[in-house]
């Protein structure tokens, strides 16, 4: 077995724990409910399964290479990203005003899961585009959407993040290019930017790159960012492709993982030969996206669509890595198992530390999948339902939970990958049995999109601290409901997940007063305990729908539903308490009474 798409796992999260049905009643989705998710799986599990897992493993080996301007991606990747856009799988959840399928986000999501755990290097390119595709609708003008979107939705062209500068990483404040008007309106964009996920590829007949610069006069500091469209060519009335702009490939990286994907050094605005600067003078020809200075607030929504699609990332990595330790463990013949049940040597899976790492990467990636496919319902609902109070509520829940999908579920992935190498054993560190590469792709996650001390900042400050922690105690409120639930059920594993529930909850619930309270007078204190607040939450809300899932799960057992899926998914759930959900009190005391002790060391004894 290579990869078989977990798409039972994945319609019994939409339909009992995101409420698909619910959300197929919003009139935007036109009763998209579980039959529409399962055939949609099933085709997308067919693409996936047979065109991209093969190419995984020679991406891996024979990744893109930069020679004279161009990128060659891996041979097989411009093929399958043709079939990819002829299925219509890039326009799966954009709207069809525009030529897409308006498919809800819960649907889309799982597909995304799919691709990125057959290939995730290929993936990216999607779903960059993807956060394109969500600025331009979002702030794009009329002419902007009319030029781009259609060509971007279909797959046609694909689409671009351009943030970071050599001297500018994270800290957006300082990126340099420069934007300078131009008498027709548009304007002509100067700087280098790097780190540029498929910024230069052969996939695609155009490129359409969203840069972020500053305008001539423009304040200092972040309130001075404007966004732009710069394309690779220039785009004619008629939607043609006219010159080259002036925007070039300098150079892409050599990296750990994800090889197969370019990252792209772009300079923008030399004077580059055979471009439109021949005719028109040095600098990349570009389109303000809505008001000048307003540039990283339109950003920021590529930026959480990227965010939440690179926790999906995590999920589909940790699942691709289970299954190969799964295969790996009933295949591999070593040692008796201590029990004497068996007299020969027997294949690993028979003994218990084995089964311990198996059940561990198991229960993280569901557990993590039923938190970011709720999460995905909860974004449809806060775009699309009728009633605003509704989509307020699911807004705020949502925006909650996108730094602990992208945060705890990459940290989550680095655990399982390494747990894979170390359930191959020797065999796990030689390339050659594939399970490195997940190890060796997963590292990335934790930083790119926003490193896991971004998303911890972003917990604490935004999305706790900003409310006085009320959206964070109502998650809390609703989390008490769950183990009332569970109490009630009365069966011993019930009982067991509403115990350790509970004791999650309260800790989570003292490390918020312990934010609130001290985030302005003792901000040190509070933001050293900041990512393992968010390793906290991410725990305690997985685990949270993993008590869920365990209630569904004893009902539809009762009814003699799916036996063996079932029993395995309480069987999972109760892991998920015993061994995972007990982190969360000993996370507590780290960060209440353990901030001293983080920034307390002279800074010259380091």
């Amino acid at each position: 077995m290579s990869y078989i798409a977990p798409i039972k796992d994945m319609v019994f999260n939409m339909e009992h724990l995101a409420g698909l049905e619910l959300v197929a009643q919003i009139p935007a989705f036109g009763d998209m409910g579980v039959e529409t998710a399962q055939a949609v799986l099933e085709e997308c599990a067919k693409l996936n399964e047979s065109v991209l897992v093969p190419l995984n493993w020679e991406g891996d080996k024979n990744p893109s290479f930069f020679k004279d301007g161009h990128v060659t991606t891996t041979p097989g990747f411009k093929e399958a990203y043709q079939q990819y856009c002829e299925g219509g799988w890039q326009s799966l959840q954009h709207p069809a005003d525009f030529g897409g399928q308006g498919l809800p986000k819960t649907i889309g999501a799982a597909c995304g899961e799919m691709l990125n755990s057959a290939n995730m290097s290929f993936a990216l390119c999607p779903m960059l585009t993807d956060g394109a595709i969500e600025a331009l609708l979002t702030a794009g003008s009329d002419e902007l959407k009319a030029t781009y979107l259609e060509k971007l939705i279909s797959g046609e062209w694909t689409g671009t993040m351009n943030l970071t500068e050599p001297q500018a990483g994270s800290d957006l404040a300082a990126v340099r290019t420069r934007a300078e008007p131009s008498p027709d309106g548009t304007y002509k964009v100067f700087g280098t930017k790097i780190f540029i996920t498929y910024g230069e590829h052969d996939m695609a007949e155009n490129i359409i790159h969203l840069v972020l610069a500053r305008v001539q006069g423009a304040p200092e500091g972040v309130k001075g960012i404007s966004l732009f469209v710069v394309p690779k060519f220039m785009v004619n009335k008629d939607g043609s492709l006219g010159a080259r702009n002036d925007v070039h490939c300098v150079s892409i990286e050599h990296k750990m993982g994800i090889k197969a994907s370019p990252t792209a050094v772009l300079q923008y605005g030399d004077g580059m030969v055979g471009s439109i600067a021949d005719s028109t003078g040095p600098g990349a020809v570009g389109f303000l996206v809505g008001e000048e200075n307003r540039g990283l607030e339109y950003m920021f929504i590529m930026m959480n669509a990227a965010r939440y699609a690179v926790g999906v990332q995590g999920i589909a990595i940790a699942e691709r890595a289970y299954q190969k330790a799964v295969t790996f463990s009933r295949d591999r013949v070593q040692s008796r198992p201590v029990d004497g049940s068996m007299k020969t040597s027997a294949p690993i899976i028979h003994h218990p530390d084995v089964r311990r790492m198996l059940m561990t990467m198991r229960a993280y990636t569901e557990g993590c999948r039923a938190m970011a496919t709720v999460a995905a319902a909860a974004y449809d609902a806060s775009h699309h339902h009728p009633d605003a109070d509704t989509r307020k509520d699911n807004l705020a829940f949502y925006e909650f939970l996108v730094p602990l999908v992208k945060g705890f579920s990459t940290e989550m992935s680095l655990e399982v990958t390494s747990l894979g190498v170390q359930v191959h054993g020797g065999m796990g560190f030689i390339e050659e049995t594939g399970a490195a590469q997940y190890y060796r792709d997963s590292k990335i996650l934790t930083i790119y999109e926003g490193t896991t001390a971004i998303q911890a900042n972003d917990l604490i400050g935004r999305k706790t601290g900003r409310d006085g922690g009320q959206t964070a105690k109502g998650i809390a409120a609703q989390i008490a409901s769950t183990e009332a639930d569970l109490l009630k059920s009365g069966s011993a594993n019930a009982k067991a997940m509403a115990a350790r529930l509970k004791a999650a909850r309260e800790a989570f619930l003292n490390v918020i007063d312990f934010v609130v309270s001290g985030a302005k007078a003792s901000p040190n204190a509070v933001f050293a305990g900041s990512v393992p607040y968010l390793m906290l939450t991410g725990n305690l809300v997985a685990g949270w729908q993993m008590g869920r899932a365990l209630l569904v799960a004893e009902a539809e057992l009762a009814q003699g539903n799916e036996a063996m899926f079932m029993q395995s998914k309480i069987t999972t759930a109760r892991f998920y308490a015993d061994h995972i959900l007990t982190r969360v009190p000993g996370m507590r005391d780290s960060i209440v009474d353990g901030a001293e002790s983080v920034t307390e060391l002279a800074l010259d004894a380091f």
